[in-house]
């Protein structure tokens, strides 16, 4: 029987091996040359060589600025996953880019207007050259441990590891992209963020207004939950910091910090005051005072004519804001709203006493632009775009019901506009990188699609005149160059792209132009003068007039009856509505660029711009292409040795990890030995074999042992074989929702306990079992959120065990429900669970098993695991069981407490969550002589803090109170430490 379960699971093992054949299984294909292995879904092999291109001219550009020599070649992913283009990167256990290929958002010019592969490709080699760069000591390490060292929770001595290998990756955001954005601006002739206006006027802003400035601790721990713009301060800081270091000291001391030469310091810290020869600290401090002196010249420049008056609104900063639309008749503004505490969501603004009602939910809002916008005012309808950085849902939602319904799923449609003459909707459609302008007739079912447009020809921010005659869009051109253009509906319908009007803002990104009521102007946004203000676009002269003077930034006119425009004005804490008399100026104030001075003062940052990408010759750099398949491009990733327990007892081991450079297959190799009389001889040796593939997972152990067994009380080691197989078949994956099944069968010998039960010893040596389920999860929540704040999710598992020839059948059950409270990042939260099983109370395969909070001293698992069905604290681990069972949990998780500077950059708390949770739990619920019922009472405070700048541990503490009805069973402490 044995001979034949093992045969049967391995056979299963071997069903993905048949994917190693001509065509690849994952419709990928690669491309080889001396640095690179580009992968590519196969729709995109139209970008290819412009890709190898772009590699080619940063990496020459990498190696030249950072003396860098590449470990390994580099390998870069290109997909087509997302309508919002965007990049990232990793440093180990490999080199690897992944790329999405639509273009990204230019939402208030947070993106440079150059070439969008061209930008992420230089943006995201800094990061390479940064993280694989290495001395003498590094490749030492790397070599003991043959390669580079991601952390792993399973292992988590490999923080120490990648401390070793990858040294100046472990360093805060802020350094990171604040290198990159700095780089990347003149990787680009001068064309980025470090002289961008957006990063221009967050800072003078913020001076004008007497905000706080973070410290480079704050800014890694409260900037990034309570401040709208979250990570995205990062970057600001991080690049203005960098920025301010290239004007006061010179751009060759800020590539020398990034460098690792030989005599360097491992920690970024040390290395900057090594370099620069004052502590990072104090030139934080000395930024500070230069940045409030020059942002006053700045605005001591705008006010030298006359600012433009705002009429506030009764409304407070509403985070981000989407286009808007204004009903007169009722005061209300409806756009899209993000910001912290409240789920991203459609809303009406009452601008007369700055109430905001909620009318439809957003899912997966952008930061910025939040969502594509339209308005039907006759029809009282909203449109709307759900999931903005997936595959776009046209949505719509009627004003006077409140009934929200899908127009097109998965359309991939944006920049949505209403066209009132015929009730049709415009937009632009994403897919495999290129725009194409769509036409959506009403009743909105289907749309007429016009020829894919030139890879960088992208229309946004589209309009159209209230006859229906003309649309306007900004346009950016390959080159960079940015227009306002305006045809005529008709002939974009018959694919004619001739504009009858357009004005080129130069390198300035014009953005939200909208037509006045008379069809006569566009009015829009630009920083065309330095300071974002509001343009007056005559159409049929092809002239421009500024109709306000701002001192922060102004954006997202809509013109009123009255002529006047309700505009964004940008302030620290977000956008707030506010009106402006649209009277054409004169002059209007201009501000300096402190990356202008930079070039001024040392230009030899004019000399580092990257030579284009149409200078290589592709054909001669590829040496191997072909279908792209994960198993045939496994290697080794590294190697190290590991501390491992067994029962209660430590032992030393050595792991070995597998990969392809996607990581769509991976096998993982622990072998361990445990020198202690105090065992058997045969429970000595461990070995712990783990792989997956496109969605299957399997295992095979040998007496199992764990680090985290060296810190109980959960043991998760076993004595003997385990073999396990597992399936998980996503059906549905639209985040946040999820929908799977799963498959699992495993087959134990020589065991003396449950493989899910520590404490319940088996008068059976040998197991199988078999699991199949489906699992469905859909939680929200809101920016700067730490934990799930509304939603639903459910499960259902039948199970079965075989021991001596019978099978013994389980079912599970769980549902989780979710309310948000009134109080920001605060929710109310109902844990249902049920379980029945066929057989008797003295077949330890039939119980269920309860008790305990499951965690232990430290941990890699969950930290709230009272959440689960089987924990009940207060009762020991598995001190209850039953056949059936009946579970409620009801819990309030309270407002967390953010932390700005307590600790070091390397080691620093970040918030302090609380929750209180109430259990009842019913075991034989249907019998009542043997029904039992059992309480527990308990609370929990989990304490986040950040090692080594980017990885979380947690540290908990839980008490908890048990009873059986009305008598006290006992109670529980719980101390846990999880790691990552």
């Amino acid at each position: 029987m044995r001979c034949r379960i093992l045969c049967l699971i391995f056979a299963f093992a071997l069903v993905p091996a048949a994917a190693v054949a001509d065509e690849s299984p994952v419709s990928m294909s690669y491309i080889d040359t001396k640095d690179l292995k580009l992968i590519y879904y196969d729709s995109l092999g139209y970008v290819v060589p412009h890709a190898v291109g772009t590699f080619t001219q940063a990496l020459a550009w990498q190696r030249r600025m950072f003396g860098w020599t590449p470990s390994e070649p580099t390998t870069i992913v290109l997909n087509d996953l997302s309508d919002t283009g965007n990049a990232s990167q990793r440093s180990a256990p490999h080199s690897r880019l992944a790329f999405e290929i639509a273009p990204p958002s230019h939402a208030f010019e947070t993106f440079p207007a150059t070439e969008r592969l061209f930008f992420l490709m230089n943006h995201e080699m800094v990061h390479v050259a940064a993280g694989d760069v290495a001395s003498e000591d590094d490749q030492r390490w790397r070599s003991i441990f043959l390669g580079k060292v991601a952390p792993s929770r399973q292992n988590p001595e490999t923080l120490l590891y990648s401390y070793l290998t990858i040294p100046r990756f472990n360093s805060p955001r802020w350094f990171n992209e604040g290198a990159a954005v700095f780089m990347e601006t003149w990787m680009a002739g001068g064309l980025g963020r470090a002289q961008g206006g957006y990063d221009e006027m967050v800072f003078r802003t913020m001076v004008r207004d007497n905000a706080h400035f973070y410290d480079p601790l704050g800014l890694a721990t409260r900037a990034v939950r309570v401040n709208f713009q979250v990570g995205v301060n990062a970057y600001l800081y991080g690049t203005r910091f960098i920025t301010y270091l290239a004007f006061a000291h010179s751009p060759e001391k800020v590539v020398a910090w990034i460098r690792r030469d030989e005599g360097s310091r491992r920690s970024y810290a040390d290395q900057f005051e090594q370099v620069f020869g004052l502590p990072l600290e104090k030139a934080w401090q000395d930024w500070i005072v230069f940045e409030h002196e020059f942002q006053l010249r700045n605005l001591a420049a705008v006010r030298k004519f006359p600012i433009t008056p705002l009429q506030a609104l009764p409304a407070k900063a509403v985070g981000s804001v989407s286009r808007m639309f204004y009903d007169e008749a009722n005061q209300l503004l409806y756009a899209g709203y993000r910001y912290p505490g409240v789920i991203d969501h459609v809303g009406a603004l009452n601008t007369r006493d700055g109430k905001l009602r909620q009318l439809a939910e957003i899912k997966r809002g952008t930061l910025f632009s939040v969502t594509s916008l339209a308005y039907d005012p006759g029809g009282g309808t909203l449109f709307f775009v759900n999931d903005n950085v997936a595959y776009r849902d046209l949505m719509a939602v009627d004003l006077k019901t409140g009934e929200e319904r899908m127009l097109l799923k998965d359309a991939r449609i944006g920049e949505i506009v209403f066209n009132p003459a015929d009730r049709s909707l415009w937009g632009v459609r994403q897919s495999n990188g290129l725009a194409s302008l769509v036409r959506i007739p009403y009743p909105y079912t289907s749309w007429e699609e016009g020829k894919p447009l030139p890879y960088e020809y992208v229309p946004y921010d589209l309009d159209i005149s209230p006859d229906g005659r003309l649309l306007s869009a900004s346009v950016s051109e390959i080159n960079g160059d940015q227009f306002v253009r305006v045809w005529t509906t008709e002939q974009l319908r018959n694919a004619d792209l001739k504009p009858v009007s357009e004005f080129r803002f130069g390198q300035s990104v014009p953005e939200g132009f909208v037509f006045s009521r008379d069809g006569r102007y566009l009015y829009g946004s630009s920083y065309y003068t330095g300071v974002s203000n509001i343009f007056r676009y005559d159409i049929a002269a092809g002239a421009i007039e500024a109709v306000s003077n701002a001192e922060s930034g102004l954006f997202r006119p809509v013109p009123l009856a009255d002529g006047r425009l309700l505009v964004l004005n940008y302030t620290g804490e977000g956008f707030v509505p506010a009106i402006i008399d649209a009277k054409p100026l004169k002059d209007v104030g201009a501000i300096a660029f402190l990356g202008a001075q930079v070039a001024e003062k040392h230009p030899v940052v004019k000399t580092w711009q990257v030579p284009p990408p149409g200078a290589i010759d592709v054909d001669k750099e590829i040496l191997a292409r072909g279908p792209y398949s994960p198993l045939r491009e496994i290697t080794r990733d590294n190697a190290y040795p590991v501390l491992q327990g067994y029962k209660n007892f430590a032992g030393i081991g050595y792991r070995v990890n597998f990969s392809d450079p996607v990581q769509f297959a991976s096998v993982g190799v622990t072998a361990a030995w445990t020198p202690s009389g105090g065992l058997p001889a045969e429970e000595r040796g461990h070995v712990d074999i783990t792989g997956s593939y496109l969605g299957w997972r399997g295992s095979a152990s040998w007496n199992r042992s764990d680090f985290y067994d060296l810190f109980g009380p959960t043991k998760r080691s076993r004595k003997g074989y385990a073999t396990k197989l597992g399936y998980d078949w996503l059906l549905i994956y639209d985040d946040p929702r999820k929908f799977e099944a799963v498959f699992d069968v495993a087959y134990y010998d020589k065991i003396d306990t449950l493989p899910n039960a520590q404490n319940v010893e088996t008068d059976f040596t040998r197991l199988v079992t078999g699991l199949a389920g489906l699992r469905y999860s859909n939680l929200r929540k809101s920016l700067g959120a730490v934990d799930d704040e509304k939603g639903l999710a459910w499960s259902v598992f039948a199970q079965g065990s075989r021991v001596n020839g019978q099978i013994t059948p389980q079912i599970l059950g769980t549902l989780d429900i979710g309310i948000p409270l009134p109080i920001p990042h605060s929710a109310l939260w109902s844990r249902t669970a049920a379980g029945a099983a066929d057989g008797s109370h003295n077949e330890t395969v039939a119980n269920f098993y309860f008790g305990g909070f499951g965690n232990n001293y430290v941990d890699d698992k969950s930290v709230q695991r009272y959440r689960e069905y089987y924990s009940m604290p207060g009762f020991k681990l598995q001190e209850l069981s039953g056949l059936n069972f009946v579970k409620e949990l009801v819990e309030w998780t309270v407002p967390p407490v953010v932390f700005e500077s307590v600790g070091t950059p390397s080691f620093n708390l970040t918030w302090l969550r609380p929750s209180i949770f109430a259990a009842a739990l019913w075991t034989e619920p249907t019998d009542r002589a043997l029904r039992k019922s059992y309480t527990s009472v308990g609370a929990q405070a989990d304490l986040r803090f950040t090692l080594m700048h980017w990885y979380d541990m947690t540290l908990s503490v839980g008490y908890a109170v048990g009873h059986q009805g009305t008598q006290r069973m006992g109670s529980e402490w719980m101390v846990s430490l999880k790691i990552m």
